[in-house]
């Protein structure tokens, strides 16, 4: 992986400070934002928690910059995106007037933050503060509260885990993940500032590339049941097919992948899944049904 620098001036107005949280899923670690040019910035995302080296270096930025962190969006409930709000909150002179945002949560309780209530963020929100005019976009599919902000004076995109600088994401729900890439593809993005990794300069390619190897896997799923359309298969089923040239020891986490496949091709009325009498899931496809 290229190295990134703790804190890196990316223009005028973005400031990126390293979560200092390297690890398999942070690749370098989080990537944190101040956002803006005047006295009063946002931040976006907050790294872990208990990570003194972050902490230190977010402090010399306010004090170099003579700065105060007037908003904090967190893009999702991950540890390595909301962890250090306290730790933050802990330290800025702002405490009582520093507001903590987040798109609520649909499928388990908010993350416990001690020193502030979260405020609900909104799809379509915008936030204004000097030199920046951000819009909150809602992109469901890496978790149910993922969002992603625009930043209007160059339409570049802070993609927080939907797009990373190196590699492919995690998600909890493909069919919304997809339409979430769909949507960042709409939107036509100058540039990406990613969650982990570095910056992106060919947003349009990388969102495509993350479409088309979703799409391409989907297609290897799909012939299989197409071959023998009567038949029902379970994921290691498909596995076994689609993975084949995959060592035997990656299969469980091919495994969680073709589920996730195999759940959005139901959700689009293409397959039919169907339950045995020891609880067993397994297939079938929907007659006429096609890519």
């Amino acid at each position: 992986m290229a190295s990134i620098p703790a804190v890196t001036r990316i223009s005028s107005r973005l400031i990126r400070i390293l979560g200092c949280n390297p690890g398999p899923m942070t690749l370098q670690g989080t990537n944190t934002y101040l956002i803006g040019n005047g006295k009063r910035r946002i931040l976006l995302d907050t790294g872990d928690a208990s990570v003194p080296e972050y902490i230190d270096h977010l402090k010399q930025v306010l004090i170099d910059e003579r700065i105060l962190i007037n908003d904090i969006i967190v893009s999702h409930w991950h540890h390595d995106h909301v962890g250090g709000v306290d730790d933050i909150l802990d330290f800025i002179e702002n405490k009582a007037t520093c507001n903590v945002w987040k798109f609520p949560r649909t499928d388990a309780p908010e993350p416990e933050v001690k020193n502030a209530t979260l405020k609900v963020l909104k799809d379509g929100q915008i936030f204004k503060t000097e030199g920046a005019t951000l819009k909150v976009v809602h992109t469901p599919g890496h978790t149910t509260d993922h969002v992603v902000l625009i930043l209007e004076e160059d339409n570049s995109l802070f993609s927080a885990d939907c797009i990373l600088g190196e590699g492919t994401t995690v998600f909890e729900d493909l069919y919304l993940y997809m339409k979430s890439l769909e949507t960042i593809l709409q939107a036509k993005p100058t540039t990406i500032y990613p969650g982990h990794g570095n910056i992106i300069t060919n947003p349009i390619e990388k969102i495509t590339e993350y479409i088309n190897h979703r799409n391409h896997r989907e297609r290897q799923i799909f012939v299989v049941f197409e071959e023998n359309p009567q038949k029902q298969y379970n994921e290691m089923d498909i596995v076994r097919q689609v993975y084949k040239d995959t060592p035997e020891q990656l299969w469980a986490a091919a495994a969680f992948n073709v589920n996730h496949h195999l759940k959005k091709l139901t959700t689009e009325g293409k397959l039919l899944e169907c339950v045995d009498s020891e609880g067993g899931n397994s297939w079938k496809l929907v007659p006429s049904a096609s890519l």
